[in-house]
């Protein structure tokens, strides 16, 4: 998801599985480059004796903003995404890349070149996928005019960065179909972790002649056309999406589902109403959020299911607006807040105070850079800040988040906790999901809510995210050209030791400056109906896949 990316966490989120989604009883092998074909091993297809097409029914919170690969940002898009593409790998079961439409992949000894042999497989409509698709998906996705707020992901690839930042031309773009079944593509630096990233929407390929003849081919079902374990058969905008099993996709086999059904719905209390009615399925994580009020009484009855997830609950601070614009006014809003009982008597579902970049399994400091509910410290710092700015009168604050009632009493709880700590008033503003994206690309706010999903398990994941000032995902409008070097440095650097180090450094400079505030780490939470024989699969770093789900 990826995670990322941008993937905004529309849904708190607020517990649920790292590794849930119950991984099925055959491992697989994890995708590796070799000179022989490596297929990877997956849990043969349920037969059922019934004739009765099998239905699995969710919720999500908002309307996806997209099914385009290289658009998507968003973790309903990813659904969407992830449910009707398929990459040259996939992430299985055992939380590792496997062979999807390549079904060979060989890596030169220096890990800058690697050719991805594709196998026989085909488009919704019919059409055969080839890797000129691939080669036109990543080339697109890269091109200024998409304005795709994940093109950085594709830097990896030799002049990517250029071509996306006008400084280099398309045809230097280190990717090129040898022919219709061989991609090669050509790193900027040697990258371990690129198999992962081609498992990631916005390496999908798409259907040139597809996009070509409809630029809104991807935001109607009749126009869709993917290559993954379902198909968009019925899009009601702002009220259901319907998945339905495809049956040109090349490992339908492993598909148990015959329907999707996905309910919009904004209110988590209609959701988990639904879900006790029999109405639902499934509720919760990864897509929908269960109601803070209800978690007690679902813990103490043992229904919901709770994991911990590498994926971060964040403020962002628009730091070209003032009083945000100061460096000292934005750590005593961080240091103000008291994040253990924001947990304890909000959330409710574990999760774990944030005090710094990197989750727990990228840390490098895993004791974090401040105190939590350091209030004495943040007074001082706000009075300085002031002073720097040459003010006396604390200014109004404005919070904003996309609608949701768990991001609605954590904004409440917070903004008690700066009037309590700093005296400050606070307004809350919500917004519906498309709109509030457009709310942070805009810069209109002062502090906005955010979710990051990080898309491979590395902290150069995290990291990237506030390297460039006009970046996709970098809403807060900072920037630090130390902090820049030593992340680009990070990405080209080898030795485990000194890559922790260099991350190290990084991070001390984003804490002293704090664009953003950790709040917390999450945990995915869900309820699941005693039909559901095998659930949603849900990664440790939070990116979630329906291809395996089955019922009994």
């Amino acid at each position: 998801m990826r995670k990322n990316a941008f993937v905004l966490l529309s849904s708190i989120a607020l517990a649920s599985a790292a590794m849930a989604g119950c991984a099925g009883n055959q491992t697989q092998e994890s995708a590796q480059p070799s000179t022989t074909n490596q297929e990877a091993t997956a849990p043969s297809a349920a037969k059922t004796d019934s004739a009765k097409p099998k239905l699995f029914r969710i919720a999500i919170t908002s309307e996806p903003s997209t099914a385009d690969p290289a658009i998507a940002e968003d973790n309903q898009s990813n659904m969407m995404v992830t449910s009707t593409f398929a990459g040259l790998t996939r992430i299985g079961e055992d939380d590792k890349p496997h062979e999807e439409v390549a079904e060979k992949i060989d890596v030169s000894p220096d890990g800058l070149t690697y050719t991805f042999h594709l196998r026989d497989s085909k488009w919704s409509n019919g059409d055969p996928v080839t890797a000129h698709d691939f080669e036109f998906a990543w080339k697109r996705a890269l091109a200024p005019e998409t304005a795709s707020n994940y093109a950085y992901q594709l830097y990896y690839i030799k002049g990517g960065e250029a071509y996306n930042t006008k400084k280099g031309k398309v045809e230097d773009v280190g990717v090129k179909a040898l022919d219709d079944k061989t991609l090669e593509v050509k790193l900027a630096n040697p990258t371990p972790f690129f198999l992962e990233l081609t498992a990631f929407m916005t390496y999908m390929p798409v259907n040139e002649k597809v996009v070509k003849a409809n630029p809104k081919w991807a935001l109607e079902a009749a126009t869709h056309v993917g290559n993954g374990p379902y198909k968009l058969a019925d899009w009601q905008h702002k009220s259901k999406i319907e998945l339905t099993k495809n049956d040109t996709y090349w490992d339908k086999d492993n598909v148990k589902m015959d329907k999707i059904d996905v309910s919009m719905i904004e209110d988590e209390n209609t959701a988990l109403s639904m879900f006790d009615n029999g109405e639902l399925d499934w509720d919760g994580a990864p897509y929908n959020t269960i109601p803070l009020d209800a978690m007690p009484s679902l813990k103490d009855s043992g229904k919901v299911k709770i994991k911990p997830i590498a994926t971060s609950y964040w403020y962002k601070f628009n730091t070209e607006k003032a009083p945000f614009n100061n460096a000292k006014i934005r750590k005593a809003f961080a240091y103000a807040i008291d994040r253990k009982s924001l947990i304890d008597n909000v959330t409710q579902a574990d999760q774990l105070p944030a005090m710094g970049l990197f989750p727990p399994s990228m840390a490098v400091k895993p004791d974090g850079y401040f105190k939590d509910n350091d209030v004495e410290t943040a007074k001082q710092l706000l009075a300085e800040g002031m002073k720097e700015l040459g003010i006396t009168k604390r200014p109004p604050i404005t919070i904003s988040h996309n609608a949701g009632d768990g991001h609605k009493k954590i904004a409440e709880a917070i903004q008690g906790q700066w009037k309590k700590a700093l005296g400050v008033d606070t307004k809350i503003e919500s917004q519906e999901f498309k709109v509030y994206l457009e709310t942070l690309h805009q810069g209109t706010y002062q502090v906005g809510r955010i979710g990051w999903i990080p898309d491979f398990n590395d902290a150069i994941n995290y990291a990237e995210v506030f390297k460039d000032k006009n970046g996709g995902n970098n809403d807060t409008r900072w920037e630090n050209p130390r902090y820049k070097e030593l992340v680009n440095q990070a990405g080209k650097e080898t030795d485990p030791q000194k890559r922790k180090a260099l991350f190290a450094e990084a991070e001390q400079i984003i804490m002293d400056e704090m664009p953003f505030i950790p709040i917390y780490y999450y945990t995915r939470a869900w309820v699941e109906g005693d039909n559901v024989a095998h659930g949603i699969y849900q990664d440790p770093l939070g990116n979630s896949d329906l291809k395996w789900v089955d019922m009994k």
